[in-house]
């Protein structure tokens, strides 16, 4: 048997069937190491760079431990960005899908009532940012009394968002009882004093540079003036001619001017940054993850949480102000085993924060030299002819998982007294229809949406139209894709 394999865990059929639809083959090394810890409920600190899959470290063995009965929340996993906070809750539900696993995400900027709405729903794992978690826990409305699982998650970023005071104080209102495990790239002082002051003997992992992803990205540096910045970028881009690229800047006035340049130049490019919608922050991900541009504009809010196979290079157009962005942002590409490039700009004035960088990460950027005329003329045609390509649309590692799975939409919830038992009960009394072919359950006060998996959906919408639950005979047809 391949020693690297998820069968060699104890996990559940519903589990090791998720995980094979999602395309998971073996656990990388930080999965290899936490999964059994976690399924033992041992307290752990992990140091591992990002892109190394410790979403999934964490999330495999929870879901596999979650009782699907429990209606409150069991795991509460904390986050320093909204988008991490977003692609952890999707993981979560994708991992747990045959389990019927409930994720729900609370952060800042969305409808205060809408996750109150989410949140008295069956909901097995939280997934937030810190100050809308404490929001919810001191108004009520999210409870931590069946809480078993409390994840830090970046807790570096956490750290140099000001969010550590609001850390501990959702720490000292989970229960004493729990498993605590904390993950970050860079492990500082007041870092270790959070695990020693709230953990119970916790196991220190550390993924050595061998098993990063960061031994996969070149790293290079290029010295320009301030002035000269956007001819330079044009010509390094023009050069290296990338599939996909991130390109970070200090400030969203700085994202903002470079997206509508290059814009204007006609490259396949968006933004992000902390003064756009939440929403819209949301549908670039999206986009920028299907690969429907090429270019992505963004300031810090994006060197975190960004699962994106494939970024074969960043570039830093602004060299970071803390030494810990760097390695975030340059861990954006190299990823998932695959090569990267992370091409940093640094002006005459910046040396003292190169130096500090440098220093943080254990070894001196090699210098480049800017591309000469001769290459940049050389290279321009096959550059022009990929911007007049049309962008290849990526698969989500979810699409085969959700081909099989259809949405019902019932116009029946709370308020005639619905419960989940009673639609499961029901449909799994269809011919050829089970228990384990029923997914998420989510009941609002006047409608109910239920989730029909392996492909039974067509079967089951067809005979609950002349089905009644609890006597009622319910209108019933296929939810509306978002």
């Amino acid at each position: 048997m391949d020693k690297k394999s998820f069968k060699n865990y104890k996990l559940s059929g519903e589990i090791v069937s998720a995980l094979t639809s999602l395309g998971y083959e073996s656990p990388t090394d930080v999965q290899s190491k936490v999964i059994p810890l976690v399924l033992e409920k041992k307290d752990l600190v992990v140091k591992s760079q990002t892109g190394s899959g410790k979403t999934a470290s964490y999330g495999i063995p929870i879901c596999e431990l979650a009782e699907w009965k429990e209606n409150k929340p069991q795991a509460l996993i904390l986050t320093p960005t909204r988008e991490l906070a977003v692609q952890v809750k999707e993981d979560f539900i994708n991992l747990g899908r045959f389990k019927r696993i409930k994720a729900t995400a609370v952060y800042g900027k969305q409808p205060f009532a809408y996750q109150t709405t989410e949140l008295k729903q069956k909901t097995h794992v939280v997934v937030g940012t810190p100050g809308r978690v404490l929001d919810h826990i001191e108004r009520g409305t999210l409870t931590l009394d069946k809480i078993s699982f409390l994840v830090i998650d970046e807790a570096d970023k956490m750290l140099n968002m000001g969010f550590i005071d609001e850390v501990e104080a959702i720490i000292k209102k989970t229960p004493q009882i729990r498993v605590t495990m904390l993950f970050s790239a860079t492990m500082p002082e007041e870092i270790k004093k959070l695990a020693n002051k709230y953990m119970k003997s916790p196991i220190h992992i550390e993924m050595m540079e061998t098993e990063q992803s960061t031994n996969k990205i070149k790293h290079s540096l290029l010295e320009v003036t301030d002035g000269n910045k956007m001819s330079m970028l044009q010509d390094v881009t023009i050069v290296e001619n990338p599939d996909s690229c991130i390109i970070f800047c200090r400030t969203k006035d700085r994202v903002d001017m470079v997206c509508d340049q290059l814009t204007d130049f006609g490259y396949s490019c968006d933004k992000i940054h902390g003064g756009m919608l939440q929403e819209e922050r949301l549908a670039v991900m999206d986009d920028f993850r299907r690969g429907d541009f090429r270019y992505l504009i963004a300031t810090d809010v994006a060197a975190r949480g960004i699962d994106i196979d494939n970024i074969t290079h960043v570039i830093n157009y602004d060299l970071p102000m803390e030494k810990e962005s760097y390695v975030h942002r340059t861990g954006r590409t190299g990823r998932a085993g695959q090569e990267g490039q992370a091409i940093t700009f640094v002006t005459p004035f910046e040396g003292k924060f190169l130096k500090e960088i440098e220093e943080f990460i254990g070894f001196n950027i090699p210098k480049l030299d800017a591309p000469t005329k001769e290459e940049v003329s050389k290279k321009k045609s096959s550059f022009e002819a990929k911007m007049k390509i049309e962008p290849t649309i990526k698969k989500e590692k979810s699409e085969k998982l959700n081909k099989q799975i259809m949405k019902l939409y019932f116009n029946g919830g709370k308020k005639k007294k619905l419960r989940a038992v009673d639609f499961v009960g029901t449909i799994a009394k269809i011919d050829g229809v089970s228990a384990e072919d029923i997914g998420i359950i989510t009941i609002l006060d006047t409608v109910t949406y239920v989730e029909i998996l392996n492909d039974k959906g067509p079967v089951v919408l067809k005979k609950m139209k002349t089905t009644t639950i609890k006597g009622k005979l319910l209108k019933v047809h296929e939810a509306h894709k978002k």
